[in-house]
């Protein structure tokens, strides 16, 4: 997986999606492939994201809804997105108040795929 082609994929999120303000690619297990972050930390985003990719896949599992696409987690000042991006990658997003939740889904289906393919 080149290290630059990631970054272009997650720097084109942030360019063409309004509220994005940070995103990482991370194996499964929590290891950081490549992040475009600012305040925050991108090993401990890779960890926390590849929990709540986890925990989602054993819940669609458990009520038999099929393979886990995203987890999509709401908060107080923004929302954080977790897509499945193959068996062994997830993609993390960080959006503020702001963040266009669908214009996101739009965006990052074609990512997630290019970016399985690297």
């Amino acid at each position: 997986m080149s290290k630059e082609a990631v970054l272009a994929e997650l720097q084109a999120l942030r360019e063409n999606v309004t509220g994005v303000t940070d995103s990482a690619v991370a194996t499964v297990d929590g290891m950081l492939i490549a992040s475009d972050t600012d305040d925050v930390r991108p090993d401990v985003l890779a960890a926390l994201a590849a929990a709540a990719l986890g925990l989602g896949k054993s819940t669609g599992n458990e009520v038999g809804m099929g393979e886990l696409r995203e987890v999509v987690t709401r908060c107080q000042r923004g929302h954080i997105v977790v897509y499945a991006v193959s068996s062994g990658k997830l993609l993390v997003v960080l959006g503020d108040e702001g963040l266009d939740v669908a214009r996101l889904h739009v965006e990052s289906r074609p990512a997630v795929t290019r970016l399985g393919d690297l």
